[in-house]
């Protein structure tokens, strides 16, 4: 039986920290603030705004949304460059996200790397993702970030270890892939196209799935022991929420797993705030 890994309990202990410090910086007369762009109406999304919405609130980080109706011909992509220009001057901001998925029609790229990279407090802006390929970076993206301090909170050292990535996302397997090399462990990332995956996934000492299908991996693809890392926020064929490792035959190889909902996914919101405070610090 495997040990859980309880991501609640990691993100109230990071937002402690984060909260201690927000009140030292209002007492020097800094408000914290996050501005988050959102576009259009994606349900997700608008979960995902209210949480943070709900984060700031609890650290005392002001939160200002700025909600765009993308279907209003007057709102186009122009004008979101706009609003992120005078953001990017507004000295009473810190940090600026602009909430994904954008509607079609809208550049994502372009979108993200017109935010100033000393506010992109999702670490999408080119010239952070260098900082953490370098390994010399002011912010980190939030869900890998969090995954090492979930690491970090349960003495799972990498040093020397096996790591394989299911995953080459910008926002996740590919800067998971880097904070685990930084951090001296041997690391391997696999994809669509590994024509050996499970293979690999089963020499994994830690095994970090983000590959966005439902119960993808399965016991025979863990190694007994194994530190299995699960990123997936998916809906199963009954519509209920689970993540990309089959969790109940995981859990009887895995040594420590993280469980959907409540492993990765509290922290990713609360490495978040970290990078606002980060932000305003700077």
């Amino acid at each position: 039986m495997s040990n859980i890994i309880d991501g609640k309990l990691v993100a109230a202990h990071i937002k402690a920290r984060v909260a201690a410090e927000v009140k030292e910086l209002k007492q020097k007369g800094i408000n914290v603030t996050l501005a988050v762009i959102v576009v259009g109406n994606d349900p997700a999304s608008e979960v995902y705004v209210r949480n943070k919405e709900k984060a700031c609130k609890e650290l005392g980080i002001i939160s200002k949304v700025f909600h765009w109706d993308f279907s209003d011909p007057k709102m186009g992509q122009d004008r979101i460059l706009e609003l992120i220009e005078s953001l990017n001057y507004d000295k009473g901001i810190n940090g600026i996200l602009c909430q994904l998925p954008l509607p079609a029609g809208y550049d994502e790229k372009v979108i993200t790397n017109a935010i100033n990279p000393s506010k992109d407090v999702d670490a999408f802006h080119p010239v952070n993702v260098g900082k953490i390929m370098l390994g010399d970076y002011d912010f980190l993206s939030c869900t890998p970030a969090g995954i090492m301090e979930m690491l970090n909170y349960y003495n799972i050292d990498v040093t020397g270890k096996e790591c394989v990535v299911v995953g080459r996302s910008n926002i996740v397997g590919k800067p998971m892939s880097m904070l685990l090399l930084n951090e001296n462990g041997t690391v391997t990332t696999v994809h669509s196209c590994t024509s050996n995956l499970a293979e690999v996934c089963r020499r994994a000492d830690v095994l970090v799935a983000a590959v966005g299908k439902p119960h993808f991996i399965t016991a025979d693809m863990i190694k007994e022991g194994a530190v299995v890392i699960d990123v997936g926020m998916d809906r199963d064929e009954n519509g209920k929420l689970c993540g990309d490792v089959d969790f109940e035959s995981a859990e009887k190889v895995a040594g420590y797993i993280t469980p959907v909902p409540g492993g990765v996914g509290p922290r990713t919101i609360a490495m978040l705030m970290k990078n606002t405070l980060t932000a305003a610090k700077q």
